[in-house]
């Protein structure tokens, strides 16, 4: 089957698509002999692909890990910042995997890292409604608080749809709450809390689809069980 050849350079581990489109512009990738240009679509099973004249290496095999994002680490795979990456956490796994959605620096919790780019397009499409869910540790106006999260239909002029909020503990201006989104706009959580007078003080991520991320510890991952991995692309749960 054909695919752009920037997948496929991405898909062999070799670069990220942007860099491989970078590479393709600057002549450095050939199929059949031939120099490649982008927009270029090839059959890796029937032509000859090489970059700087060495054949590409065979796309790995479907890799699906779990991360507990520890907070103070960016969601890539480089920073120009020089902060730390999740990269940097999983790179013992010896595959390039991707991460699927995001965790801001300051957010921590269950980061779904892959290379099978056809399952992260499905679980991130905006139409796929993938829900998730967050712990929030939270000070302000508490009283009432997952009420008028639950009741929020628009941000900042964009609508969004109504989560599902339960409070898991509350005191004297400070509460815990469990938020289940359907979207995950741009840090929705925060800007939920913050439209609602709250200032967040934890954020951590422990569900995604079917995915839970239990007892893992922070800054550790784990690979998926095949029962993980098969609910997962049934889209069960």
């Amino acid at each position: 089957m054909e695919e752009r050849l920037q997948k496929l350079l991405s898909a062999a581990g070799v670069c990220s698509r942007r860099t491989a489109e970078g590479y393709i512009e600057a002549g450095r990738v050939t199929v059949n002999g031939v120099t490649a240009r982008l927009g270029d679509k090839t059959d890796p099973d029937r032509d000859d692909v090489r970059l700087d004249g060495v054949p590409l290496p065979k796309p790995a095999e479907p890799v699906y890990l779990m991360l507990n994002k520890p907070r103070g680490w960016v969601t890539t795979l480089s920073d120009e910042k020089g902060r730390k990456t999740v990269a940097e956490l999983v790179a013992d796994c010896g595959v390039r995997v991707y991460p699927v959605g995001r965790l801001d620096l300051d957010s921590e919790g269950l980061l779904l890292m892959t290379n099978d780019g056809a399952l992260a397009l499905r679980l991130t499409h905006p139409g796929g409604e993938i829900e998730k869910t967050y712990h929030v540790w939270v000070r302000g106006p508490v009283e009432g608080a997952a009420e008028r999260l639950s009741r929020l239909r628009n941000l900042e002029g964009e609508p969004i749809r109504p989560a599902r909020v339960k409070a898991l503990r509350q005191g004297e201006g400070t509460a815990k709450l469990a938020v289940t989104i359907h979207q995950g706009k741009n840090r929705q959580v925060r800007r939920m809390c913050a439209a609602c007078g709250l200032e967040v003080e934890r954020l951590r991520r422990v569900r995604e689809h079917t995915l839970k991320l239990g007892s893992l510890p922070p800054g550790k991952w784990r690979y998926l069980t095949e029962e993980e991995v098969r609910a997962l692309k049934a889209g069960k749960g």
